[in-house]
């Protein structure tokens, strides 16, 4: 860049470089090198400029730094044969193009009327990936790590597509694709709109409860079914020709009960089969629960009325009280109708069970050799533990092989489950009558190998990573990354992209309220990583709070932010635990107006700890180490993961214990 060469008054003489030393002479006051004040000036200039040509450089890919106009631009013969792409700062008429007063302008300090975040980072340190590398033929199963539950896939052709429940997040049903069921990458979510999803008050287990996806070839339209635990709506449909492109609204199915599943037959003929109560007076003990099946009207999207029928009744063996029969599927090999099930709780009974009959409608016969998937019977030391297998779905590959999704879990030293239930993957054996997962009766491994001929991408080429990974963000980009998900309600009521990064626009709710907040949330997929957020934030009062949260529900959680007591700035560390909220540590800091604070939460399996830094390097600890127990779903409850957010609110009450003399 030659900053010599300047728009000047006098004629246009063209683009002849071999002129610059005259109009250095003529135009150029420092004709003998820059004072120091303006070289620091244009220095920082440089910065800025460089800076914004990355910021933007998924529109700018080349930028001629000359100050003519375009019309000596397109000239073919300058500087560079043949070059005429190369768009320019000034136009014709030698006026600055908007860019131009970017770059120029005094940088501006990020606002603190709002909390501005300008950078967030999560480095994975789980000891069993980093005791057991890929190498070039295998691949880390979970295939979804965090919580990612209740996985149900579908296939059209060479393209699949698999859905998880989403309970209280907003948006709901993430959806992701894959050509080989090792790569995948997240295309949206299924329930991405206020009319699909009406979840503003619900606990954070209600919600979108084990979503069903199936693929149409009769009228080649693909289904999600699911049941909403919210809003009234009940169990619901949508459909699309085209997963990527979103999802109708959707539609009110006529029956109770949970977890319903389409099936397709050959004659193009429709069913659902779901999880229900017995009926008044018909229940024998806790947990006692029937698989109903009812044909279903494709042309009108309804349940046919005085179809349905109780296909299982209590679970494979009801004389032996099994508990919980749920997320049924249907699946037709040979010309015979197999019905898989999970049976026992999505907890450390959790199971997989199949039955077949000649007939859609049943009469169905449990497998003589059932679960075909579970990890209850295992010795709890085992090495690499994953728990709580079930949940399962199939599908079949263009070759005629069968791979199972399932959710399961992988607690820590101390057996929580933060992670909370995630995707995972096995071949499937169906060389016989029954479906068995290879593997699914033994300790589940860390990896597996490949298929024959699918290369391994993780985290490149826009495929999720496994593993030990980095997930990064400098909220550069418009639309929030897939994995950014919001509680209750939709991230854009409280989220902005400004120059700085996100802007986040507090809540007078805060983080217990049952109800939405402002906070945008990243699944914990690691039992041990480091996640720091930069923080540029001055609260204007107690009721002002922002940092980083570590959240399982309203009710359990951490909160770790600044914010301000009378004339002083805190650091502080709340701890919810039941709803009953305390404060471990709080920390007074000087003024942090126009600068970056960095806020840090590590967890070393159940032990998190918290710090901030001015410096972005030299953190300091606040609160020593506390335990992650109120993270986990052993002591939570219900069906969720950790969530790690950035929060802010104008409802804050975690405030700072100062000490008086």
């Amino acid at each position: 860049m030659d900053i010599s060469v300047l728009p000047r008054a006098k004629a246009n003489v063209g683009a002849d470089v071999s002129l610059n030393f005259e109009y250095q002479k003529e135009l150029n006051p420092y004709t003998e090198g820059l004072p120091a004040d303006v070289d620091t000036v244009w220095t920082q200039r440089y910065v800025d400029l460089f800076s914004i040509l990355l910021k933007h450089s998924d529109a700018i890919s080349r930028v001629t730094l000359w100050g003519v106009s375009d019309n000596d631009t397109w000239l073919n013969n300058w500087p560079v044969h043949g070059r005429t792409d190369y768009p320019l700062l000034f136009d014709r008429n030698y006026q600055a193009k908007p860019v131009v007063e970017e770059i120029i302008k005094p940088a501006k300090i990020p606002s603190t009327e709002k909390p501005v975040f300008t950078h967030f980072t999560c480095q994975g340190d789980d000891e069993a990936y980093k005791n057991n590398p890929l190498l070039p033929d295998e691949f880390y199963t979970p295939i979804l790590q965090g919580c990612y539950p209740d996985p149900s896939i579908t296939r059209k052709g060479n393209d699949y597509y698999l859905v998880n429940s989403s309970f209280a997040f907003f948006p709901g049903v993430p959806i992701f694709h894959s050509k080989d069921l090792v790569n995948w990458k997240q295309i949206g979510h299924v329930l991405d709109r206020t009319s699909q999803l009406k979840i503003r008050n619900t606990g954070m287990s209600g919600g979108i409860y084990a979503p069903d996806i199936q693929y149409n070839p009769h009228n080649d339209t693909f289904y999600m079914i699911t049941t909403q635990i919210s809003g009234s709506m009940g169990n619901m449909a949508v459909k699309t020709k085209d997963p990527a492109k979103g999802w109708s609204d959707p539609v009110q199915l006529q029956f109770d009960g949970i977890d319903p599943s389409l099936f397709f037959d050959d004659d193009g003929k429709a069913y659902v089969v779901h999880n229900d109560a017995p009926g008044k007076d018909k229940t024998l003990y806790e947990g006692h629960r029937v698989i109903k099946i009812w044909e279903y009207d494709v042309e009108n999207d309804k349940v046919i009325p005085g179809t349905d029928k109780v296909i299982v009744d209590g679970g494979v063996d009801i004389s032996q009280k099994p508990i919980w029969i749920e997320g049924p599927h249907l699946y037709k090999k040979n010309g015979r109708y197999y019905l898989m099930c999970a049976e026992g709780g999505t907890g450390d009974n959790h199971s997989e069970v199949i039955f077949v009959s000649d007939s859609p409608m049943g009469t169905y016969t449990p497998a003589g050799k059932n679960p075909i998937l579970s990890q209850r019977h295992l010795p709890q030391d085992r090495k690499n533990k994953v728990d709580w297998a079930g949940h399962a779905d199939l599908v079949e590959t263009p070759d005629g092989k069968y791979y199972g999704v399932f959710l399961a879990v992988r607690p820590n030293e101390k057996g929580r489950v933060n992670t909370g239930r995630e995707t995972f993957i096995l071949p499937v054996d169906w060389s016989g009558e029954f479906p068995v997962f290879a593997g699914g009766l033994e300790p589940i491994p860390v990896k597996r190998k490949t298929p024959e001929g699918v290369n391994n991408q993780t985290g490149k080429n826009g495929f999720l990573p496994n593993g030990n990974f980095t997930f990064s963000d400098d909220f550069s980009s418009q639309k929030p990354d897939y994995r950014w998900i919001g509680v209750r309600g939709p991230r854009e009521d409280f989220i902005s992209v400004v120059k700085q990064g996100l802007q986040l626009t507090p809540f007078a709710t805060n983080i217990k309220a049952q109800a939405p907040v402002s906070a945008l949330f990243y699944r914990q997929q690691h039992r041990s990583f480091t996640a720091t957020a930069t923080l540029c934030y001055t609260p204007q009062s107690e009721k002002e709070l922002a940092g980083i949260v570590c959240y399982q529900k309203e009710t359990f959680n951490y909160v770790f932010g600044i914010t301000k007591k009378g004339a002083d700035f805190y650091i502080v560390l709340q701890r919810t635990d039941g709803g009953n909220s305390s404060i471990i540590a709080s920390e007074k800091i000087s003024d942090t107006a126009g600068k970056a604070l960095h806020l840090q939460v590590k967890a070393n399996g159940d032990d998190y700890a918290f710090g901030y830094a001015v410096d972005g390097k030299n953190f300091q600890n606040v609160g020593g180490t506390v335990s992650g127990d109120i993270l986990s779903t052993n002591i939570a409850g219900g069906f969720t993961g950790s969530l790690i957010g950035l929060y802010a609110t104008s409802g804050n009450d975690a405030h700072p214990e100062t000490k008086t003399k």
